[in-house]
């Protein structure tokens, strides 16, 4: 059974462990993190550890998942009923400019090519967890604007990753290359901004 269709076992230390094996990757690479160093740095033995991951890429994993679902419910518990699409889409800029510009994603980034020729099932987690699970809670987002008339968009599947594009612009491939280092909040005002304008723009959305 592979690391995608198993689940990590949660427990008392289960916390420990996730923030241990956040730290070894973030400073070692997939690769080069090693059991060893993971429960050293959790502060558990390494059976302890196996209790919870049995498999390094379920770990991997789960560092992902657990640090983009809490972006996410971060981001949707701000998008009460009662706010308009344009607000919501600000919130939801505010979001994604902040995790592409975050040290955790621009490291993990890094890895995931690195390492994505040896180990491809690295970058499908990656995609899954992260890319792919925020334009499926955009697209969720997007029929439930359309239902109350603020908006009528034919692919939303690709409105959400236009949107998602344009919150990236040239500050994160900037700060990926080490070409910059973080951004004033002016800088990301702008991006932030400009991706809800330009997406109101684009898709005929009436401002509030």
């Amino acid at each position: 059974m592979g690391a995608a269709a198993q689940a990590p076992r949660k427990g008392r230390k289960y916390d420990d462990v996730l923030a241990g094996a956040r730290d070894v990757f973030l400073t070692q690479g997939f690769e080069g993190a090693s059991v060893d160093d993971i429960a050293r740095a959790a502060g558990v033995s390494k059976a302890t550890l196996y209790s919870y991951f049995p498999d390094k890429r379920l770990m991997f994993q789960e560092v992902v998942k657990t640090e983009c679902d809490r972006q996410i419910v971060d981001a949707e518990s701000k998008i009460l009923p009662h706010i308009k699409l344009k607000e919501a889409l600000q919130i939801a800029a505010v979001t994604l400019v902040e995790v592409y510009t975050s040290d955790f994603y621009l490291r993990m980034f890094r890895l995931v090519v690195a390492e994505s020729e040896r180990f491809p099932e690295l970058g499908r987690q990656f995609y899954e967890t992260g890319p792919m699970t925020g334009r499926n809670r955009m697209v969720s987002y997007l029929n439930e604007a359309e239902q109350r008339g603020e908006i009528q968009i034919d692919d939303k599947d690709l409105a959400a990753d236009l949107f998602a594009e344009m919150c990236r612009t040239e500050l994160f491939l900037q700060m990926l290359l080490g070409l910059k280092s973080k951004p004033t909040q002016a800088e990301k005002d702008r991006v932030i901004n400009g991706a809800v304008a330009m997406f109101l723009a684009r898709f005929g959305a009436e401002t509030p």
